[in-house]
């Protein structure tokens, strides 16, 4: 296994395959916490012990080294190296190694299969194809099941070990996480890649709630916990089409508003987004007026290219829920002082902003320019059913509003002057026509 010879490590790699394969079928590798070899080997105890516990070592070694066969330069290599981990996996969890605590205790070989995953997530080379070889043992469930689980690990693991986590890392585990596909119904978990004569109630792996629950989290371990703009789309649809469960969505999306959000070259991404995930009617009505007013407050010092999407945007959250339009029908509101909502609290359900009124609205009434006046204008009449398209808007930059603004023709020509002219040199009584006159 050593050896830099191709055809001699796949050789090794197939005797090896044939080797602890039997030994693991016939029960003669050790049982139990292995002892040092050293401390065995000079003791008193039987030669069948020593054979075992040594061999149990052989054993220890030739999966570490089949594991570093998984970053081999030959395909090959790597090919033949899965197939034998994989063989070992499944042999070690039908002959455990380890005794059982209890009866019913459901054993799997975790660290050997935690060390394929980990062969797999490389941080240094591009693993898609051997992932594209290993996505049929994903087909069975306590498999897939521990995939998950390891490959939290992994990326625990990796990223607490580099401060930059090389791109091929978060590719390798993309691929992956993106090849686990959970089943629809409980009775569907029952094809175990692991050979048992009797399932245990007692077992995870035998419940489809706890599968859902290690697909949770392998996700937001790939995504960090935290949300990012990249991370916005992919989660929503895993909470969307695969019922991942994350409270914190909508408060993380919440933070994510600041005044940079409308200088940033994703603006138009960020806002296609954001009006995705705010196009339910289902969502309540205070998290919808929280959205509303923290783009008011934030639209008091957007250019006009941002206010005149987001005004529109601001609109389109009122038409899809009636109970917010209170928001723009409180006549004897507090004043501004006063105002209720608190912009600093990061809980959209804490910020009282439904006990407010989008009073900066009205404020944008006066602005400077004729089109951002007029947009915020609309809510001074009911607004209509239709929603205005945002579409159009989300990319409209500054020069192509001053580019619009100098091809507008006026409906008249513009005085330059607020006194009529009378004559050619002006009044009489004025100094140019006492000293000028027209011959």
């Amino acid at each position: 296994l050593q050896s830099e010879d191709q055809e001699e490590i796949q050789e090794a790699v197939r005797t090896c395959s044939r080797l602890f394969g039997a030994l693991l079928e016939r029960g003669e590798l050790f049982v139990g916490q292995l002892p040092s070899e050293e401390m065995v080997m000079t003791g008193s105890r039987g030669a069948a012990r020593k054979y075992k516990v040594w061999m149990r070592h052989r054993y220890h070694s030739c999966g570490n080294r089949l594991g570093e066969l998984l970053g081999h330069p030959s395909f090959q290599v790597k090919e033949l190296a899965l197939s034998a981990l994989m063989k070992f996996v499944q042999l070690e969890g039908a002959h455990p190694l380890e005794k059982p605590k209890w009866e019913g205790n459901y054993l799997f070989p975790r660290e050997l299969f935690k060390l394929v995953v980990g062969g797999l997530l490389s941080p240094e080379e591009d693993q898609s194809l051997l992932l594209s070889q290993f996505r049929e043992y994903l087909d069975y469930d306590d498999t897939r099941y521990h995939s998950m689980q390891a490959a939290v690990e992994v990326v625990a693991r990796v990223t607490g070990q580099h401060p930059e986590v090389p791109p091929a890392f978060w590719n390798n585990t993309f691929t992956l996480l993106s090849a686990v596909s959970l089943p629809r119904q409980e009775p569907t978990v029952s094809s175990f890649y692991v050979k048992r004569t009797e399932l245990w109630d007692t077992w995870k792996v035998a419940h489809l709630k706890e599968h859902r629950k290690a697909f949770q989290t392998m996700w937001l371990s790939f995504l960090g916990g935290a949300l990012s703009l990249l991370a916005l789309n992919g989660l929503f649809i895993l909470i969307h089409k695969h019922n991942l469960e994350y409270p914190d969505f909508y408060r993380k999306l919440y933070g994510l508003l600041d005044p940079s959000v409308f200088h940033v070259k994703y603006r138009a991404r960020f806002f296609h987004l954001a009006d995705l995930f705010l196009s339910s009617s289902h969502l309540p009505a205070y998290l919808e007026a929280a959205f509303a007013k923290r783009l008011a407050r934030l639209a008091l010092t957007a250019p006009p290219e941002a206010l005149l999407m987001v005004l529109p945007f601001i609109c389109n959250l009122l038409r899809r829920h009636p109970a917010c339009r209170v928001l723009v029908h409180r006549p004897h509101g507090p004043e501004l002082d006063a105002d209720p909502y608190d912009p600093g609290e990061k809980d959209p359900a804490q910020s009282r902003a439904l006990e407010s009124s989008l009073w900066e609205l009205q404020a944008l009434q006066r602005h400077y320019h004729p089109e951002v006046s007029k947009a915020a204008s609309v809510i001074n009449q009911a607004l209509s059913v239709p929603e205005v398209s945002i579409a159009p808007l989300l990319e409209l930059t500054a020069y192509e509003i001053f580019e619009r603004d100098l091809k507008k023709k006026g409906s008249e020509p513009v005085p330059l002057e607020f006194i009529p002219a009378q004559g050619l040199l002006g009044r009489p009584g004025e100094l140019c026509a006492q000293h000028f006159t027209l011959s």
